[in-house]
């Protein structure tokens, strides 16, 4: 099976499974899949964990444990955007050439959430592989969701010229943030990351590769209809999910948008790092 084959193959599986919105509910979901906790007002939930007011000061607070607490954002290190770039180009060029791009890499993240749980289980601590994408700068944001509106219908290898382009630009992006989609939940079904994520909004996330990566993060979910959220994060919303269509087809409904801003960073590769701070940097002495 070629990749774009299978790509087709998800297209159609994942728009089939959002037009039938409940399926999820009767086949395998019902009253063990929610918490303790309701979310929900007629079909829209706001994260009340997370204060973004400082966010043009580069900070936010969150309330971790119960307890608010102010958090600095930070850009990654140098090391983790060259091999974040490095391994998106090889992903792309793998699927312009009809292979696998693999499971490893940067597209591919372990997120580590805790504090809520569901009813199906003992435990709150949860981790789950989401697709992580990268943010462009506020002000590159609308630039970006035009380019890939125009380039909507072109081939996939055309397509993933245009995504490898914008890769190649490191000063496009906000390295204080990485990106991903909240496909599953909804007021039927919720996934443990989105309960403990609204009650208790800290993440981290492993990526499986060499050199090995650890960021930990402020998680900030934001429903399509939320109008509370900031002028850019709703645009952020509109491109992760606008990127999300152009790999795998247009979709009945926009997802929630995951948001991860970076506030540390550890190189857990083997050998000489083995789980150092690599931002903020520790002191020489």
């Amino acid at each position: 099976m070629t990749r774009r084959t299978f790509l087709k193959m998800v297209s159609c599986i994942s728009s089939a499974a959002v037009f039938i919105g409940g399926l999820p509910r009767l086949l395998w979901g019902g009253k063990w899949e929610h918490s303790t906790k309701t979310f929900w007002k007629k079909g829209l939930f706001t994260q009340d964990s997370i204060d973004m007011s400082g966010y043009g000061q580069g900070m936010i607070k969150a309330r971790i444990d119960g307890t608010w607490e102010e958090f600095a954002l930070r850009p990654a290190s140098p090391g983790f955007i060259e091999w974040n770039l490095k391994k998106r180009g090889e992903f792309l060029d793998a699927i312009k050439t009809g292979g696998f791009p693999g499971w490893g890499g940067p597209h591919s993240g372990a997120v580590a959430t805790y504090g809520l749980g569901r009813l199906d289980s003992q435990f709150t601590v949860n981790n789950a592989i989401k697709g992580i994408g990268l943010a462009p700068k506020d002000e590159n944001i609308d630039g970006a969701i035009a380019t890939l509106k125009q380039t909507f219908d072109q081939s996939m290898p055309e397509k993933m010229d245009v995504l490898k382009a914008m890769y190649e630009k490191k000063e496009f992006f906000d390295w204080r943030k990485q990106t991903s989609l909240e496909l599953y939940s909804t007021p039927d079904f919720e996934t443990h990351t989105f309960l403990n994520v609204m009650e208790n909004p800290v993440a981290t996330i492993v990526f499986l590769d060499i050199p090995s990566y650890e960021i930990r993060t402020i998680a900030r979910v934001v429903h399509p209809d939320d109008a509370s959220v900031l002028p850019s994060e709703k645009k952020l919303l509109e491109f992760v999910n606008t990127v999300h269509e152009y790999m795998h087809g247009k979709f009945e409904r926009w997802f929630p948008l995951l948001l991860f801003y970076l506030v540390e960073e550890f190189d857990n590769s083997p050998g000489h790092k083995k789980g150092v701070r690599t931002v903020p940097e520790l002191p020489t002495e």
